[in-house]
């Protein structure tokens, strides 16, 4: 047998390793010691005064937590006391998350020795900055403003057609202008007041987009990103602020992973079933590089490589053949992102591919 020439990567395990199950209110640890052993159980609120009073000052110490509501700030904060913070990835922890002995107590406990053993085993990932959790806090803001705008318009809609009428297609900001004048009379006194908030939520979505648009100054990877054809300022921004880093994905194809744009897998044998996307990853993002695909493979899609190579898929998948290629050029998409945010390059709709020649041996006479 060959020895192998790797070397071994040799962990230091901390003296004291805490497993953190954040609640709303309250949160349950669990300490353990260099061998494993549990030293301590407890439980906190959740608040910035109990968590300073429980670990700032200590030892430094390897504190395990799962992301979440409150994973941001508090893994911060316990940075600052000069502790080694892991945030794991919740939907990693199949181990934990249906388990059938789940509560707080043990959930803690799993952590802190999953901590203390293999951090592979966390999935870690790291939280962005406070100011790019707040740009992209504007954003999920705005997402929310659309989407009660939509609910509105779809309420209106639906009094009128339940009383016999029906309000002209227009888009949601001259829903107000066009629609108004078509309501029936004994219906305006209720639609009317929903009609003013659409108004008002136009004017709040627009100034939110304005934000947005700005953030090209402080990103200059935004910029770049939107010379990709159906790639807006939001699409953009979105990418930046919700991948954080191009390098923290080493290869441009695992981003559609990433994102949940590539299909399951259940392959046992020679059983290997073609199964819906994962649906993983950030759902946000993902609904908005379905709808860039949408302007690709649209009407007014200006002419590309990739649109071409959706359209040649859309034609040849049957009935599904849309909805597949609107998902594979909504993952190809996000390569191409990812690779133009990586190497600096602008969007090209036809790239050269490059030319490998081979140098021939010239014989010798």
């Amino acid at each position: 047998m060959k020895k192998s020439n790797k070397k071994m990567m040799v962990v230091e395990k901390p003296s004291t390793t805490v497993g953190l199950d954040i609640g709303d209110r309250l949160s349950h640890y669990c300490m353990l010691n260099a061998e494993g052993e549990v030293m301590e159980e407890g439980r906190i609120r959740t608040e910035e005064g109990a968590l300073r009073k429980q670990f700032e000052g200590e030892v430094r110490m390897r504190i395990a937590m799962e992301c979440g509501t409150h994973s941001p700030w508090i893994s911060r904060l316990l940075e600052r006391f000069g502790h080694e913070v892991i945030v794991a990835n919740a939907r990693k922890l199949k181990a934990i998350t249906t388990s059938e002995s789940k509560n707080d107590r043990n959930d803690a406990e799993k952590l802190a020795r999953f901590a203390h053993w293999d951090l592979r085993l966390l999935s870690p990932l790291r939280h962005r900055s406070v100011e790019r959790q707040q740009d992209l806090t504007l954003i999920y803001a705005r997402k929310t403003l659309v989407r009660a705008r939509t609910m509105i318009i779809n309420s209106a809609r639906g009094l009128v057609k339940s009383a016999g009428g029906r309000l002209p297609n227009c888009s949601s900001k001259a829903f107000e202008k066009l629609v108004k004048p078509a309501l029936p009379p004994a219906l305006i006194e209720c639609v009317s007041p929903m009609l003013e908030q659409i108004t008002a939520l136009n004017l709040q979505i627009a100034r939110m987009d304005k934000q947005i648009e700005a953030f090209a100054g402080r990103y200059s990877e935004i910029p770049r990103l939107r010379t990709a054809h159906g790639v807006g300022p939001l699409v953009a921004a979105t990418y930046v602020l919700t991948l954080d880093q191009p390098h923290a994905i080493t290869n441009s194809r695992q981003v559609g992973a990433y994102l949940g744009l590539r299909p399951r897998q259940c392959q046992s044998g020679d059983h290997d079933p073609q199964r819906r996307i994962t649906k993983t990853g950030n759902p946000y993002l993902r609904v908005l590089l379905v709808q860039s695909a949408h302007h690709v493979l649209g009407r007014f899609g200006p002419d590309s490589a990739l649109r071409r190579w959706g359209l040649k898929l859309s034609a040849t998948g049957g009935k599904r053949g849309k909805k597949r290629a609107i998902v594979a050029v909504a993952r190809k998409l996000a390569v191409i992102l990812h690779r133009m945010w990586r190497t600096g390059e602008s969007f090209q709709p036809f790239p050269i591919a490059p030319i490998h020649t081979s140098l021939q041996p010239v014989a010798s006479t």
